[in-house]
């Protein structure tokens, strides 16, 4: 590890250049449409008639300055780790002993998505919850994503960052011990940080079960490895893979085979940046939920406007081919494979797996599964509220999910 690894974290603010905002409005306001003919049912994916009035309220109604005081409430700080540029949030517990926990997102879900979690784990007692549950939450933007940025190394991947992380957590921020929660690629980095520093982790809590190693195989860019559907399938299950399929596999794809290819288009138009991302968070939030109800199209805006100004969309994407470049490997044998003790929350509006119906299905899918035992699982519940996005989607449940698991290793 370099000697940065000891650089005291500095206060970080956001305050975006002007002259980058009024770019991003000339870009958008020249924007030429896809004519998109025959797409009203969004058969052909995310349609110029759901996408061409986001645009122009991104262009003259957006308030990036109201956004942008919004997430300048948390106490932001910025520090530099093996030669990479790291943002999080550091917020205090207010209960007698606080748990430091590591509360990690996905791709392409920094920032807001993962907030309403901070409050009722730094302060439980004005949450209804109980005070011994108080967490110290430190919520970093993993390094190449959003405001960790700009990274000078193309080899970033979730085990890679874990150890940068693990390095924040225990040298930087001076913390023994720590627990992490973390979903979708955070839950990559959790499994990395458990197999690598089990014997500094409190507990792990997972919105998503994804073991390291995960997409190393011949049909890497392949969400099904090449498994068929069952010749035997009913009717109801065929659908259902069908759909997880159509909601999954294009982007994994995509950025696995053509990772630089896309990005030079995206990161260059922020309409088509924002395609890219918005059909991810309109086709894995909650299926049987109402996308439009749940993401304003003022919290949309800041996400897409955190990946346009801080130029990060083609690192966040590179993070899936580097799987493969730089892959992971075993540093012992022992089993589990990831040690620590381990939580599960699922929610029941993700279209993964395929073929489950109630909370007892999606709890019986998991510890019947081919991932239960690389983990040493202390805690699961499932939840019928929310999509893939948890933090945002169902942070209820989250919280009381993570405090559950938390406090049986107390």
């Amino acid at each position: 590890m370099s000697d940065d690894s000891n650089r005291s974290p500095e206060r970080f603010t956001i305050d975006v250049a002007q002259d980058v905002l009024d770019d991003l409005k000339s870009r958008l306001k020249a924007t030429r449409f896809f004519d998109d003919l025959d797409n009203e049912e969004e058969y052909y994916g995310l349609s110029t008639a759901y996408l061409k009035p986001l645009v122009e309220y991104w262009a003259d109604g957006f308030d990036w300055r109201g956004a942008e005081e919004r997430l300048n409430g948390y106490s932001q700080f910025k520090v530099e780790i093996d030669g990479t540029p790291l943002h999080f949030i550091h917020e205090r517990g207010k209960g007698r002993n606080p748990t430091p926990l590591l509360v990690l997102h996905g791709w392409p879900w920094p920032g807001e998505f993962s907030h309403p979690l901070i409050a009722p784990m730094t302060d439980p007692a004005a949450h209804g919850g109980d005070p011994a549950d108080s967490f110290d939450v430190i919520m970093p933007t993993l390094p190449g994503f959003g405001w960790s940025t700009p990274v000078g190394r193309g080899d970033l991947n979730y085990w890679k960052i874990a150890d940068i992380l693990h390095t924040l957590m225990t040298e930087v921020l001076g913390y023994e011990k720590y627990g992490s929660p973390g979903s979708d690629y955070g839950a990559l980095v959790n499994s990395a940080l458990g197999h690598k520093y089990g014997d500094s982790i409190i507990g792990l809590h997972y919105g998503h079960d994804l073991p390291p190693g995960m997409f190393q195989h011949d049909r890497y860019w392949d969400l099904t490895g090449g498994e068929q559907i069952p010749a035997d399938a009913s009717p109801e299950l065929r659908v259902d893979i069908l759909k997880m399929h159509s909601t999954y596999a294009s982007h994994v794809a995509v950025h696995m085979l053509d990772a630089s290819t896309l990005s030079h288009g995206l990161h260059d138009s922020p309409i088509g940046m924002l395609a890219w991302l918005l059909q991810r968070w309109k086709k894995w939030s909650d299926k049987n939920g109402d996308f439009d109800a749940v993401f304003s199209r003022d919290f949309i805006l800041a996400q897409a406007t955190t990946f346009w100004v801080t130029q990060s969309i083609g690192s966040s994407i590179r993070m899936y081919r580097n799987t493969i470049r730089h892959p992971w490997t075993p540093l012992h044998g022992r089993q589990p494979m990831v040690e620590p003790p381990a939580g599960f929350t699922f929610l029941l509006g993700d279209v993964y797996p395929p073929g489950v119906r109630t909370v007892e299905e999606r709890i019986a899918a998991f510890e019947n599964g081919p991932t239960r035992s690389l983990f040493n699982v202390v805690n699961v519940n499932a939840h019928e509220k929310g999509g893939h996005f948890g933090h945002f989607e169902n942070p209820e449940a989250f919280v009381g999910d993570v405090r559950e698991t938390f406090r049986k290793l107390r």
